[in-house]
């Protein structure tokens, strides 16, 4: 009787293979003024290197980087809202 072929693997965990961003991440705007126009030009390279063009992603990831005081009360509004919109409240 012959042996049976060996099994097939396939690796399933494979990832689409998609090129490193070569634009760090922005990191937190920390509430400082003069440094808004360099961190707001941070996140738009941010978003184009990665590729994020979806309004509702391009939002998130933006709040995302948002911090404390004012900011953050307006990110929980805003998170709030995207919320009721997409049904994904907790």
């Amino acid at each position: 009787m012959s042996a049976a072929p060996a099994p097939v693997t396939t690796n399933t965990n494979e990832q689409a293979i998609m090129p490193k961003s070569i634009v760090l991440d922005p990191r937190w705007f920390n509430r400082d003024r003069t440094k808004f126009e360099d961190w707001w030009r941070g996140i738009k390279l941010f978003l184009k290197s990665n590729r994020i063009m979806e309004t509702n992603n391009r939002i998130t990831a933006i709040l995302a980087c948002l911090r404390g005081g004012v900011a953050g009360i307006y990110t929980q509004r805003k998170l709030d809202e995207l919320d009721k919109e997409l049904g994904t409240q907790d």
